[in-house]
């Protein structure tokens, strides 16, 4: 029996990478899970049920209000509510490392569209389904970044700072309705896209991983066990948190 059984999980950003990873593990402990994203789900997907779990696959732009109220109306329409919303879709591997005066306007606007804008926007859509259900869990994807101001990433670090405000006051307006919401802040973790970023090179990750107490990479697999307790009923008196996942790299 799973942590998750009869749960109905979306998870945004989902097609790949961490994503790919948050969507597997939910199914693993019993959840449906919703894998939307812009690209193709196909392949996640796929895992999915052949590990012997139940997944939809759904095109979703989450700058788009229309497109998230269709996503959420599917997993209405296929198992009757949403009780988990992980907020992961972000703009991040693809960017170049630069000085924040060579960021274009449209790559900022682009970045924070999709990082604070989408996961309001994805909130707004399913915390009434959430509230009709009895209640539910809003996982915020953030990022170990905000922790020392990285440079050459503003607009990202600037984003994901955005998304500890937002889980905070969300927290606050939706615990009376029993619904959770916390943040989940990543280290620098080797994910497809990172690993296809030439920016992202061996003597960089040398240098984060001397600083981590735990001296190796980030897989995406280190973030399951946080992600599954924020997602379960263990972590029913928790909200409003940021849960920080890096290795040690930063203590608070």
């Amino acid at each position: 029996m799973g942590r998750l059984d009869g749960r109905v999980a979306i998870v945004t950003g989902g097609a790949q990478g961490i994503g790919a990873e948050y969507a597997r593990a939910l199914a693993r402990e019993g959840a449906r899970v919703v894998v939307a994203d812009i690209q193709s789900c196909d392949a996640c997907v796929a895992a999915i049920k052949e590990q012997g779990g139940e997944a939809l696959g759904l095109s979703v732009d989450v700058t788009d209000s229309a497109s998230i109220s269709e996503m959420v109306s599917a997993a209405e329409s296929t198992w009757g509510t949403v009780h988990i919303l992980v907020n992961n879709a972000a703009i991040f591997a693809s960017l170049p490392l630069r000085p924040f005066m060579e960021i274009p306007d449209q790559e900022w606007e682009a970045v924070m569209s999709v990082n604070v804008g989408g996961l309001f926007k994805c909130a707004k859509a399913v915390v009434p389904v959430m509230k009709k259900g009895g209640g539910g869990k809003i996982i915020n994807i953030s990022s170990g970044t905000v922790m020392n101001g990285s440079a050459m990433l503003l607009h990202y670090v600037t984003s994901k700072s955005a998304v500890i405000g937002l889980t905070r006051s969300l927290a606050r307006e939706l615990g009376e309705s029993n619904i959770c919401v916390n943040a989940l802040a990543p280290g620098f973790t080797l994910s497809e896209g990172v690993q296809a970023n030439d920016g992202y090179s061996e003597p960089l990750r040398a240098g984060i991983n001397a600083q981590r107490c735990i001296k190796r990479d980030q897989k995406p697999d280190d973030l399951v066990g946080t992600l599954l307790y924020l997602a379960s009923s263990d972590s029913d008196f928790v909200t409003g948190q940021m849960v920080l996942v890096d290795g040690g790299m930063y203590t608070h």
